[in-house]
């Protein structure tokens, strides 16, 4: 039996070495580490650390153990531990079904309150309440305001549309009872990264509909993912395989949330999938030449959308939905947005989509204020606490969070 238990750990051993090893060869083949980024070896360490745990939550799936969702969200809660704040009550609550955490400074205030509602990013498989808990916890400490941070529900039970209901739904609810919270109904924020980030459009295009509602004062967007259909922008072909957000990954976590099939990837880069017409009416927004020159470095024009695949685009038109790509609602709507807090980073596949949004909103005479951190990366700011794997460019975006919240 001993004998057993010892071949047993043994196996184990070499099947994880053998997996770390995996991990290390695919980081130097396939990963590109800007010089722009401070800290590389940090940066690698860490990304061989991902890939390897991206890697065994593959094969627990394979293997019909735990889903990759699943296993990425144990892993999250064992690195990101909650930390108290003597200054805050933190409080977990449901909107419905839908599961939030509140932010109170518990110092008195002679005054409403600033309102905060964050809207995580992670894919729609990794993030939560948990693993932002002390970027939420931050933000609602240094801007002296009340905070919701809603937790949308996930793949792999739940897809499109699924995140942006959600946080509609919860935004909703805490907007009908901004007095019970001690918030002002003037000074509402809605911020969020990533797919958060992307979803604050939809959001606020749904919210102009109620007029009974308190207006959102402004949008706190960091690092976006604002639309789904051009894959061929500068940042897409500059940054595709930088960590922690590649090409190959973010294409998983897409086509995952709106339940497409992974085969049809290949038509979605090239954009095969996109009718000419569709094209023609939308390219004025979703091109690159929207972009700065000076973001075009090494860019190469390729051939844009490539020949039309009609069975590629009934498999991926809702891609399409106006509601998924909040650049694509007329010009009226554009311009009722509030103002606008964009954070972009130069080390970002989704640099350009932040890009894009900026000049969509600008062009319609909304205020913007942009915030762009050269040295920044996908995700940079969910470690500004996570010592030693923190980067000077977390502390940087949350500072400029907090600052441009304050002024308000």
């Amino acid at each position: 039996m001993g004998v057993l238990l010892l071949v047993l750990l043994l196996g184990l051993l070499i099947f994880h070495i053998g997996l770390c090893v995996r991990a290390m060869f695919k980081h130097f083949l396939t990963t590109d580490i800007p010089s722009a980024m401070q800290h590389q070896v940090k940066m690698r360490v860490l990304h061989c650390l991902f890939l390897y745990g991206i890697s065994l939550a593959n094969i627990l799936e394979k293997m019909r153990i735990c889903s990759v969702p699943r296993f990425v969200r144990i892993i999250q809660g064992i690195i990101f531990t909650k930390k108290k704040d003597p200054k805050l009550v933190v409080t977990d609550l449901h909107f419905g079904t839908i599961p939030v955490r509140l932010f109170q400074p518990k110092t008195m205030s002679c005054s409403p309150r600033r309102g905060i509602i964050f809207y995580h990013g992670g894919g729609a498989v990794m993030g939560g309440l948990d693993c932002y808990h002390n970027v939420c916890a931050f933000l609602a400490r240094e801007t002296d305001s009340v905070l919701l941070s809603v937790g949308y529900r996930k793949l792999p039970d739940y897809h499109y549309p699924i995140v942006t209901s959600d946080c509609l739904n919860a935004s909703i609810h805490f907007l009908k009872r901004l007095n019970t919270y001690g918030v002002d109904p003037s000074r509402v924020v809605v911020c969020g990264d990533s797919i958060g980030g992307g979803v604050i459009a939809q959001v606020i295009r749904a919210l102009m509909g109620q007029k009974d509602l308190p207006q959102i004062r402004a949008q706190v967007v960091i690092y976006p993912i604002i639309q789904t259909i051009n894959f061929q922008l500068p940042s897409t072909q500059q940054n595709k395989s930088v960590p922690f957000l590649t090409w190959d990954l973010m294409l998983m976590f897409l086509c995952k949330y709106m339940a497409i099939d992974l085969s049809w990837q290949d038509a979605m880069l090239k954009g095969t999938f996109i009718p000419p017409e569709t094209w023609m009416k939308y390219r004025k927004w979703l091109s690159a030449d929207n972009i700065p020159e000076s973001f075009k470095n090494k860019y190469q024009e390729s051939q844009f959308p490539g020949p039309f695949n009609e069975a590629a685009y009934l498999e991926t038109k809702h891609l399409f939905d106006v509601g998924n790509e909040p650049l694509l609602a007329d010009d009226e709507t554009i311009a009722q947005f509030p103002d606008l807090f964009l954070v972009s980073c130069g080390q970002d596949i989704l640099r350009d989509d932040a890009l894009l949004y900026k000049k969509r909103l600008e062009d319609q005479g909304v205020p913007v204020s942009w915030c762009h951190v050269e040295d920044g990366f996908h995700g940079a700011m969910v470690l500004f606490d996570k010592q030693p794997f923190s980067f000077p460019c977390s502390q940087k975006i949350l500072n400029a969070v907090v600052s441009y919240i304050k002024g308000l």
